[in-house]
Parts: structure tokens; sequence; C-alpha cells
């Protein structure tokens, strides 16, 4: 009899395996996140999963995996790069090791409003010096992100002026680290998939957040108050196919994920942009105080963030970066959008790495 249930159990196993089998002529890929189904990025991957189904004729298949299934938040790259998934959503400004000018040039943005602008200066600068696509190696970006500029989400303390942030335990980006302890605050990186239960605990006294948050990870619930000083917010690649998978595709495939790119980029804007609405709304009718910064602290706080943001380009030079250079390159096409009213990349001959970037035009 056990051998008999044995043989029934392999039986199911395989009938399953056969009904799984893509049909002839259709290929698979594996998309992981480690956001549920229901969040606003996962809203924007579902988008692209549906333009890219459609318009393949039914060809190219995305099977998605949500919830962290297959890929974590801090080390998605990694995971990917070791073949996981076929494509992520990764973050490389939570990646523990490497990546460190994606990580220092999200940071570079001050003055950029909009995610189009965020999104339009990560490709200049990209294109532009070759370190940044070296931190990419063995992937393959389909899409990049920007979002919401931040504020200051706290617990039990409402916040009114920068000194009010002397000693408070804050989750934060790693551009903002420096600035936030020479407030004499004690900011800490991690994951935002982590913070709801750091929060809940006490561990954190509060958050660097866009309003969305607070419906969308449910913050509402575990914290309160809300100041509204509009902290700078950089753009990174967010989703990627590994470059092996890619490989393995066909031209007609490879360009089929290449025309989604702005069709992704474009889900994920429109999720971020009515999810901050939604944010704010949600916020207010949960019991939620907004406080607006003063215009002299909103001065104080963007000249404290850009003088830091220089002192942090300087020290990719440890790493054999030459990380002022970007900072300056970035603060260049910053005043020349304010200047023309958009932000467009300069022709490669007045780039900084002018080889470099004949070279990606060429791909």
């Amino acid at each position: 009899m056990r051998a008999l249930g044995l043989m029934l159990l392999l039986v199911m196993l395989g009938a399953s395996q056969a009904c799984q089998r893509p049909q002839p002529g259709v290929t698979v890929l594996s998309y992981a996140s480690p956001y549920s189904p229901s969040h606003p990025f996962s809203r924007a991957d579902q988008v692209w999963i549906d333009w890219v189904q459609s318009h393949s004729g039914g060809r190219l298949r995305i099977e998605p995996f949500w919830s962290a299934t297959l890929v974590s938040s801090d080390e998605s790259m990694t995971e990917l790069r070791h073949g996981v998934a076929d494509i992520a959503l990764i973050t490389p400004i939570y990646e523990r090791g490497g990546e460190q000018l994606i990580r220092a040039q999200s940071g570079f943005y001050a003055g950029v409003q909009t995610i189009d602008q965020q999104i339009a200066l990560y490709e200049c600068l990209s294109r532009a010096f070759p370190a940044i696509r070296d931190e990419l190696k063995g992937l393959h970006v389909l899409a990049v992100q920007g979002g919401a500029l931040p504020g200051v989400l706290t617990r039990t303390r409402p916040i009114h002026t920068l000194a009010d942030l002397k000693g408070l335990r804050l989750r934060a980006p790693s551009e903002l680290l420096g600035v936030l302890e020479d407030l004499g605050a004690a900011p800490v990186n991690m994951p935002m998939d982590q913070v709801y239960s750091q929060l809940a605990k006490g561990v954190l006294d509060g958050v660097i957040a866009p309003p969305d948050t607070l419906r969308a990870l449910h913050f509402s619930e575990v914290a309160r108050f809300y100041w509204q000083i509009a902290i700078p917010r950089g753009a990174y690649p967010a989703r990627a196919i590994s470059e092996r998978r890619w490989r393995t595709l066909s031209p007609a495939e490879q360009g089929l994920l290449t025309a989604s790119k702005p069709v992704w980029e474009a889900a994920i804007a429109q999720q971020v942009e009515s999810s901050v609405r939604a944010g704010m709304r949600f916020g207010a009718q949960h019991g939620v105080v907004f406080t607006a910064a003063s215009a002299e602290e909103q001065r104080r706080f963007n000249a404290l963030y850009e003088r830091d943001e220089a002192r942090s380009a300087q020290r990719l030079s440890r790493y054999g970066i030459d990380g002022t250079a970007v900072f300056r390159y970035a603060q260049q096409l910053i005043g020349n959008s304010e200047a023309a009213g958009q932000l467009q990349c300069p022709g490669c001959g007045q780039a900084p790495g002018v080889s470099a970037c004949n070279d990606a035009e060429k791909r």
C-alpha cells in the first residue's frame, strides 16, 4: 500500500508538471518581487505583465512570484544574478555590498521635482559614467524608478524644526544618513518592508517616507505625525532581468522587453503619484497630523543636504570612483533644466565620459 501511494504521488507530480509545461513557441519568464500583489509597485508590475503578454501575442508569458517568495529586499541583485528568478524588482540602494555609486548618486537630485525628471537625470548619469553600468554587471535593466519626495513620519513626537530631530532613531535612505547625523538624530538604513514592525515595537522613532506609505505600508497604524519638509529623491534601476537569461531570448523577445521599458516606468510613476494622493487622504482620515515646514527650515535643510552630498561624492574616491565629477555633472544638468524647463542629456561630446557615452550609444 505504501508503494502504491508513492507511485500515485509520483504520477500526480508528473501530471502537475505537465500541466505547467509551456506550449511550443511560448517563452515563460519568472518575475519576483518582495512586495504583496496589492502593493502599488505590484499593481504597476501587473500593468507591465499584461502589456508584455498582450503585445507578444501570448508568445511571452510572465509568471509572477510575490511577497518575497523568491527575492528579498536587501539582496535582490545577488539573488537575481544567481538565477532565483529570470526578472526581479531590485533595490540597489539597499544592497549590502557594492553599488556604491548607484547608492550615492540617488542623493544628487536636489532641485528635481518630478518623477520624469528623476528618471531622465539617472539615464543621463548612467549614460555618461561607465562606473554606474559596471555596478550592474550580470543584469540588464528593464525599468528605472523614481519616487515621491518624502517627509518625516514620527510615532509620538511632532516635528516642527530640524532641531526636533535630535535624538530620534529614524529609518532613512543612505543618502540622508550624514545629514541626520549632523542634526543629532540616530539614522539607520533598512528595507522599507521591515519598518512597520520596528515602528510598532518602538525600535524606530520614525521614518523618512513619502505619504503613500501611510496607506500602502500601513504606517498610519504605528505613527501619527508627518512633517512635510521636502526631501530630495533620486532614481535608480529597479527592475532587471539576469544577463544570462537575457542572452537566451530571441532578438524579437529582447526588442519587446526593450520597448516595454517606458511602459513599466510610466506605470510605476502613475501608481506612485496616485498612491501619494490616496495616502494623504487615508492618513488624514486615520488621525495622522500633517505639519508644513517653514520656508526658513526648508532653506536650512537644503543647504545641509547639498553640503553633505558633496562630501558623500568625495568619499567615493576610496573605491576609485570620481564621485565629485558625477555630483557636479548632476548639478549642472539640474541647473540647465531649471533654465530650460526640462531635463535633457547633452550630446556625447559634451558629457564627462565621452568615449563611454559613445560606446553606450552604439549599444
